[in-house]
C-alpha cells in the first residue's frame, strides 16, 4: 500500500501491536461503576485483539495460517 523501506515495516507492526493490543486490553478488561461489562468496548476489544493476533502471527512471526 504505501511504499516504505523494509526497514520500516518492524517498527510500523510494533507501534500498531501495541496500539491493537491496548484497545483490546481496555475493550475487554472494562467494567462500569457496577461491575457489569460494556458489550460495545467488548465488541471492539475482540476485534482488536483478532487484529492484533493477525498481525503477530502472520507479519512479526511470519506464520502462514491460510
Amino acid at each position: 500500500m504505501f511504499d516504505l523501506p523494509a526497514a520500516w515495516e518492524l517498527p510500523i507492526n510494533v507501534v500498531f501491536l501495541m496500539a491493537t493490543g491496548f484497545i483490546a486490553f481496555h475493550g475487554i478488561r472494562y467494567r462500569d461503576a457496577d461491575g457489569n461489562p460494556d458489550t460495545v468496548r467488548l465488541f471492539f476489544g475482540c476485534i482488536a485483539a483478532m487484529f492484533f493476533l493477525r498481525v503477530l502471527l502472520v507479519d512479526v512471526l511470519g506464520m502462514n495460517i491460510f
